[in-house]
């Protein structure tokens, strides 16, 4: 163990929810392995799907984690938005795949794969098609392959499988990304860090900077946050898994600012427009 890993001291303890892949690995390396000063906190990383993490917040089960921006609205009475750790899809996002014989015409007719009822995936797919569809509820994981596999028409991917579908002789029909680049100007918001609103406020801006840290030292030294990552990133290769990491940990990830704000606020407004969700009002922001 470096001068720089050793082992932190007894401190406040701190509840850490994250999903085992290689982009929140990516992120919170810093803290994983003590690099960063955690202002007195000892985090505990606990490692879940987010399907998992989103249900859990309904209870308020954990001090911080990550969370689907769609879960914000089923979370907002305890949990308030971290300005850092969000995925942010610029330009790029979950992705509609289909063997080669379909088009995005023909979406509000196929039967669609999707990774969660509370994804952010799925709401702005439900956005983009603005009528009821057809879909069922799959692991992520195995939903290439269902579609691969003429299980279902059409599948709902995220994660890596954006960058992997071709090898299965999958076509992306719709980035939903790209969609709400080219309406809103914003890219699409995903995952955020959430943080219990009944900790103290001095907690939650210490957790809040102490998280940020690790961010950016996952940034500042990439190699190190990559080796750490590629434990969570199955069988991709390094060069896949780096470009995975880079369109979902950068400076959006850093700090979201002004324009992610709004971009999150936009999001559940539409949807609670069309009645997708609940009105949320503002949403509550942690700096």
């Amino acid at each position: 163990m470096t001068a720089q890993e050793t082992a932190p001291a007894a401190g406040i303890p701190m509840k850490l929810g994250h999903s085992p892949d290689s982009d929140d690995a990516f992120m919170f390396y810093g803290l994983a392995h003590n690099k960063v000063d955690a202002e007195g906190l000892v985090f505990e990383h606990i490692l879940k799907d987010i399907q998992t993490l989103n249900e859990w917040a309904q209870e308020g089960r954990l001090e911080c984690t990550a969370i689907s921006v769609h879960a914000y609205a089923f979370v907002s009475d305890k949990y308030a938005i971290l300005t850092h750790g969000a995925s942010m899809g610029d330009g790029y996002g979950p992705m509609i795949v289909v063997q080669k014989d379909k088009e995005v015409s023909d979406l509000s007719t196929l039967k669609i794969a999707i990774p969660g009822l509370m994804t952010s995936a799925f709401l702005s797919l439900s956005l983009f098609i603005g009528k009821p569809y057809e879909y069922v509820v799959m692991p992520f994981d195995t939903i290439m392959e269902a579609v691969a596999a003429g299980e279902v028409e059409a599948g709902l991917i995220i994660h890596e499988g954006q960058l992997t579908h071709e090898t299965l002789g999958l076509k992306c029909i719709l980035d939903l990304g790209k969609w709400w680049k080219e309406d809103t100007g914003l890219p699409l918001p995903l995952g955020v860090n959430a943080i219990r609103k009944d900790l103290s406020p001095d907690l939650q801006l210490r957790a809040s900077r102490s998280l940020k840290r690790s961010i950016v030292h996952a940034l500042e030294n990439r190699s190190g946050a990559l080796t750490h990552a590629m434990q969570y990133a199955g069988d991709m290769d390094p060069g896949t898994a780096d470009t995975f990491v880079g369109m979902y940990v950068n400076n959006w990830t850093v700090d979201m600012g002004e324009p992610g704000k709004r971009s999150i606020q936009m999001f559940l407004d539409r949807a609670a427009e069309q009645g997708l969700i609940a009105p949320v009002g503002p949403v509550e922001f942690v700096e």
